[in-house]
């Protein structure tokens, strides 16, 4: 009954956009006259072309005369690219920000630096550039100096390929900026910090496009050409050709970049690290942007387990900076004026379903399990959009069908069609491979694409965030809550589970594994002899086998009388809902687990499921309440002062049952390591550890 409904209502709703908004807008046509452009209507009207832009999508494209606009003429709009702040400056001109420009590539059409843009325009670069924004240009005052030897011999020899994209013109090099490579820095990250695209910069150095040398000097503003370049170019002739002075540039390595990698070793980036009291192999590890095995192979010794006040080995300079994050409440710093848009890509498959002639709908409801998670999803997703209207939130918002499947998806056309470039954030589609392809497609815009189902690690982009913690980081999160109780740790390990036997003894060294039968069945003395008296005394048990969790749960409880003991698991298990093992023998041995979700009780979550059922006819289920969160949470952020990837970086969130805690990645993206540690009491009720 439930889906038959949510589809009747996608059917009818599925072509439009939503607006969410804080007050009602009204709206005027306007008729383009010959000559006018984007610029002179907004000036008439006394908006911005950025509001233009968001009525009127097609109008980035170009508009023609006797086309019709929608104008924004309520009092109540916001013009959100407002100049008043900026600094009068009378020698200027302006530029209309086109799709796809950045600070670097507008500063080098009009030959001025990044740092004059943003002194011309003061406060109206604080979020960026925005599609159709008017910004002020300085003018030029002209290069005063060169201070390349023969500058007429280089132009002539590089002068038949300035036109490409891949050369750099020569111009002073005190307008040069450079930067050093650092341990763990990225070409995106350094990009990013100058106001450039990773394109721009390795056109501007051209032996990163292939490696990225620790302790190379890059050029980072200007458009100076690499000093290799410059010397072949002054020995060469002046007829050498486009693809003789690639090759040239290729093979002519500044020697100040080969004689550091030679004098580079190992040793000299190395620092050593006093271990804290209740760190880990993990936490250290991330602390430094490296992975567990990277930190085992600078110390070996640590394969015997991790101690306080042990001396590491770590890359020097790169520990992170803890970022300082407060669990606020973004529910009281909603912003209603910045109108921002977000897009849905769910797989609701429409023309799947349309070209079906052999099941009818409710037919294809009843057994397409896929279709039934979108539809479930995307109820909550509309919960979560209600509610926003509720708050006031000012959103636009997208509903798009991705048409996916697990190899293939139709995000290419959308991103074509639907300017998807110009959105604030995305959320979808479902499968990895798909949402990794958008994440690639919008990368140069940066555009957050939020992950919103998906637990698997594969390609990582800047732009990319996942929503749900992955599998390795569910693993350690529990491992670092027994070390931190100082328990005793003990593993029983199916045969069956080789994968976690090897984790276990690659990951967790300290941990004892309990013996099996030559037939690989429980026994009971192997366990036991591994207990200690003076500790609590965790049992992590991996197998899906009913006859081996009896046995060990049978010789858990025995142990009892003498020991502290308490039952782990490091995943769901569905064979613990069977019959045969009962809820008061988990209770008992308070089943401890890690979870993405955790039961809410609240009367915030009562009255979700109240108005949930009125609307759907039915209790959510977990894809619902996983609709709202990831579709609230998004919406939240994107209703602030600052930037998403700011609210990001400083502010956790917890909504209905699930918790979005996002770390940057060592490389690339953001992962959320939202999780809870949960257990049976023995009140029959699932509580949070503490």
């Amino acid at each position: 009954m439930k889906n038959r409904v949510l589809f009747s209502i996608f059917i009818t709703i599925f072509s439009f956009v939503y607006t969410v908004s804080a007050k009602q807008e009204k709206y005027t046509k306007h008729t383009v006259a010959k000559g006018e452009t984007i610029n002179m209507i907004a000036q008439k009207y006394k908006v911005t072309p950025y509001d233009i832009y968001s009525l009127n999508p097609d109008s980035q494209n170009g508009i023609q005369q006797n086309s019709v606009l929608l104008i924004p003429t309520s009092a109540s709009v916001v013009v959100i690219h407002s100049s008043q702040n900026a600094p009068l400056n009378n020698n200027t001109d302006s530029h209309l920000v086109q799709p796809k420009e950045t600070l670097y590539s507008i500063s080098k059409q009009y030959g001025v630096t990044i740092d004059a843009l943003k002194t011309a325009n003061g406060d109206l670069l604080n979020n960026g550039l925005k599609i159709g924004l008017n910004i002020k240009i300085p003018k030029s005052v002209g290069v005063q100096n060169v201070a390349v030897s023969k500058p007429e011999e280089i132009n002539k020899v590089i002068a038949p390929v300035v036109s490409k994209p891949a050369v750099v013109k020569v111009t002073p090099e005190g307008k040069t900026t450079y930067h050093i490579i650092e341990p763990k820095e990225t070409k995106y990250g350094i990009s990013k910090k100058y106001g450039m695209t990773v394109l721009e910069l390795e056109h501007l150095n051209p032996q990163i496009v292939s490696e990225f040398p620790i302790g190379f000097k890059l050029v980072v503003s200007g458009n100076v050409i690499n000093q290799a370049v410059i010397e072949t170019a002054t020995r060469g002739s002046v007829g050498t050709s486009e693809s003789e002075l690639a090759k040239q540039s290729s093979e002519a390595k500044p020697s100040a970049e080969k004689s550091t990698a030679e004098k580079t070793s190992t040793k000299k980036y190395l620092e050593e690290y006093v271990v804290k009291p209740k760190e880990t192999i993990y936490s250290i590890a991330n602390d430094y942007g490296i992975s567990e095995q990277e930190l085992i192979s600078l110390n070996p010794e640590l394969k015997r387990g991790i101690k306080q006040g042990m001396i590491l080995r770590v890359p020097k300079g790169q520990r992170k900076e803890p970022v300082k994050k407060e669990q606020g409440n973004l529910l009281k710093t909603i912003n209603t004026n910045a109108r921002k848009q977000l897009a849905l890509l769910l797989p609701f498959n429409i023309s799947k379903i349309e070209s079906d002639t052999i099941n009818s709908t409710q037919a294809r409801l009843k057994k397409d399990k896929f279709l039934n998670l979108t539809l479930d999803f995307y109820s909550g997703a509309l919960m979560a959009i209600d509610s926003a209207k509720v708050l006031g939130m000012n959103v636009d918002i997208k509903i798009l069908d991705s048409q996916e499947t697990k190899n293939s998806s139709n995000v290419a056309t959308l991103v074509q069609q639907n300017n998807l470039q110009n959105m604030d954030a995305i959320v979808g589609p479902f499968y990895q491979s798909n949402v990794e392809k958008l994440a690639e497609l919008l990368e140069p815009t940066k555009t957050p694409v939020i992950s919103p189902l998906s637990k698997e690690i594969g390609k990582k982009y800047t732009n990319l965030y996942q929503s749900m913690p992955s599998a390795e980081f569910l693993r350690n999160s529990i491992f670092d809550f027994m070390k931190a109780k100082n328990g005793n740790i003990i593993a029983v390990v199916d045969t069956k589970k080789g994968s976690v036997k090897q984790y276990i003894q690659e990951m967790q060294p300290n941990v004892r594994i309990a013996g099996l039968s030559e037939k690989g069945t429980f026994v009971a003395d192997s366990l036991k002899v591994l207990f200690q008296k003076d500790k609590l005394n965790y049992v992590v048990l991996a197998s899906e086998s009913t006859g081996m969790i009896l046995a060990t749960t049978n010789a858990m409880l025995a142990a009892q009388k003498d020991y502290q003991v308490q039952l782990v698991i490091l995943e769901q298990n569905d064979t613990f809902d069977f019959e045969e093992i009962s809820l008061t023998r988990l209770t008992k041995l308070k089943l401890l687990y890690p979870s993405l979700s955790r039961p809410n009780e609240s009367d915030e979550a009562n009255q979700f499921d109240v108005k949930y059922k009125k609307v759907n006819k039915i209790i959510p289920n977990q894809y619902a309440i996983r609709g709202f969160d990831v579709t609230f949470d998004t919406l939240l952020r994107l209703s602030q002062d600052n930037t998403f990837e700011e609210t990001i970086q400083t502010s956790p969130s917890e909504q209905i049952e699930n918790k979005f805690d996002y770390v940057q990645n060592a490389t690339y993206g953001y992962t959320n390591n939202g999780i809870y540690i949960l257990y049976y009491d023995t009140d029959l009720t699932i509580k949070e550890a503490l």
